[in-house]
């Protein structure tokens, strides 16, 4: 669940409204409704395989690691054209570039629908994340064109509230897809659903999306872009996959070799930049003390919900053993929350109470986050979906309160040339952060399930011990420690799907026993596991309220405030 935010360099006014204050493009809400049907198809593919793993393990006989991929590649391929597409579209023009991408991305999820074998799924997502680099990061850079600056900040608050939404959305699309298998396609629909809203997307935008450019062209940086998308994949690839490889040496040996090809690339981009005036990172940005900040906060901020939604619906479905539908439809009520917060922060709220909310949303996002787990602890395996309905919604008005207006403040302290820049490098922060915050929350999930283990067994026992002598089937100390020994390695495992030889029982007897006292198990440790996630992750969004103070109390465009007017941009 990520809301995408990046744009190219430079955004700024309408040329219309710059040249003279004539009217604003007359298409600008066709065209904001087609770039945020992109944005909102990206966010839900990103969430919805997570939820559609079973079924497209069983369809496909992929094994675990596949399927891993199958995630990691649209990730992956996502990240590493950031900061490249952001380019590409002020070179080529942001309007060709967001329908190049709309239209592989179309292709790629028709592909991802028909896919034959686990290799064409994982190939086609890779087209598919790269696909969504390449569009997505035109989005702001187009709403910054099409709107005048009495308009923008609404439409960007409006297109982070309903993108950040989606994630949620696309969990609960996933479960409902699954369970009413649809036309016997099982998970097919998940992407095939993409085609016909993706060829009416490419129809649309090539007639309402009014084209845009740089107003001075930047030279392509040949050197810089493969150095950018080595760095961005030699740390993203480790985060990603590294826990169910085992941290293994290499992983953190391409760890410290994305810091130092990092470093690399920013010297170069420094001294690009002072020989030919252009870059792919421009470091202007960073002269803004509140903007560095702010961008330190938010990446701080996305590892927390970046980690969250990770074992979110972990916990609905191992733990509480619901459905992919029952789990999807729950998760979707924090979108409710989303909505709240995110429709009274940019206009009624901000206006008068400025970066408070942004500390305000922080708050009570954490308290969401606690009252989470204090429902978790005492309710356990009998948690109800009413029970969470309440700690949904206030912990989706934190986050709205957050993702709404964080844009427009922190874009707001940097110059309005450098204003695509900023963007762009806010939302591979975001991706990182996310990534990092997935992988630091798996390690602590799992080890923690791993450590609850042996109690876990301990609760379980009784009611399996008065099983098993109900059904008189003998052995029952032999049996019972079986089962302990099942627990602990279904706990150690890196793989949820794989059943050990030892939880495996021939007569159904001991096998519907050990079902039930399995769930059990599962209930305790993944609550156990859950409990530490919200803490953790309520402790860090604290974190990170306490940094929003650090920022002006209102956004001050650096334009405004210096008397320099925005540049024209270079439309057709």
């Amino acid at each position: 669940m990520t809301q995408d935010i990046s744009a190219s360099t430079p955004a700024a006014a309408p040329p219309q409204e710059a040249a003279g204050g004539t009217a604003p493009d007359p298409k600008r809400r066709l065209a904001f409704a087609v770039v945020l049907i992109a944005g909102f198809m990206d966010l839900v593919d990103t969430t919805i395989v997570n939820v559609t793993v079973p079924s497209i393990q069983r369809d496909l006989h992929a094994d675990y690691a596949q399927i891993e991929w199958v995630i990691a590649a649209y990730v992956l391929s996502f990240a590493a054209l950031l900061i490249l597409s952001g380019r590409l579209g002020d070179i080529f023009g942001r309007k060709r570039v967001f329908l190049v991408g709309m239209a592989a991305f179309t292709v790629a999820s028709l592909l991802c629908g028909v896919a034959v074998n686990p290799g064409m799924l994982i190939a086609s997502r890779f087209v598919q994340g790269a696909a969504a680099g390449l569009m997505v990061t035109q989005i702001l850079a187009i709403l910054h064109v099409i709107f005048p600056p009495s308009e923008r900040g609404k439409a960007v608050a409006i297109f982070g509230a309903v993108t950040g939404s989606s994630a949620v959305f696309g969990l609960a699309l996933g479960g409902v897809v699954v369970q009413w298998d649809l036309f016997g396609w099982e998970w097919r629909p998940i992407f095939l659903v993409n085609v016909p809203v993706g060829i009416a997307a490419l129809i649309a935008g090539a007639l309402v999306i009014r084209e845009s450019r740089a107003p001075q062209r930047p030279k392509l940086d040949l050197l810089g872009m493969p150095l950018a998308l080595a760095a961005v994949a030699l740390l993203v690839y480790p985060l990603t996959e590294g826990r169910r490889l085992g941290w293994p040496a290499w992983t953190y040996g391409m760890l410290a070799g994305a810091l130092v090809l990092l470093a690399v690339f920013l010297a170069y981009e420094k001294r690009r930049f002072a020989k030919v005036g252009s870059a792919l990172v421009e470091f202007g940005v960073f002269r803004s003390r509140s903007f560095s900040i702010g961008m330190a906060v938010w990446f701080l901020f996305w590892i927390a919900v970046g980690g969250f939604f990770f074992v979110w619906t972990l916990f609905l479905q191992q733990g509480l053993g619901w459905t992919p539908m029952h789990a999807g439809l729950t998760a979707a009520t924090f979108a409710i929350g989303v909505g709240i917060g995110a429709g009274n922060a940019p206009d009624k709220l901000v206006p008068k109470f400025g970066r408070n909310v942004l500390v305000a949303g922080g708050i009570v996002n954490a308290i969401g986050f606690v009252a989470f787990s204090v429902l978790v602890a005492h309710y356990g395996h009998s948690l109800a979906s009413w029970q969470i309905i309440p700690v949904h919604i206030v912990s989706g008005v934190g986050f709205g309160l957050i993702v709404a207006p964080t844009l427009d403040l922190l874009l707001g302290q940097v110059p309005g040339e450098q204003a695509g820049n900023a963007s762009g490098l806010l939302n591979t922060v975001q991706q990182l952060g996310m990534a990092l915050g997935v992988a630091l929350t798996g390690v602590v999930f799992f080890a923690q399930v791993a450590n609850a283990s042996g109690e876990a067994a301990d609760e379980a026992a009784p009611a399996l011990k008065s099983a098993l002598s109900g059904a008189a089937v003998g052995s029952e100390d032999q049996l019972l420690a079986d089962f302990r020994t099942c627990v602990r390695e279904r706990a150690d495992s890196v793989d949820p799907s794989e059943v050990p030889g030892v939880c495996r029982k021939d007569d159904p007897r001991v096998a519907d026993a050990f079902g039930g006292a399995i769930a059990r198990a599962d209930s305790v440790s993944y609550s156990s596991a859950f409990r530490t996630v919200l803490l953790l992750d309520a402790g860090i969004l604290v974190i990170a309220a306490a940094g929003f103070l650090t920022l002006p109390k209102h956004s001050r465009p650096a334009d405004a405030a210096v008397g320099s007017p925005e540049p024209t941009e270079v439309t057709a």
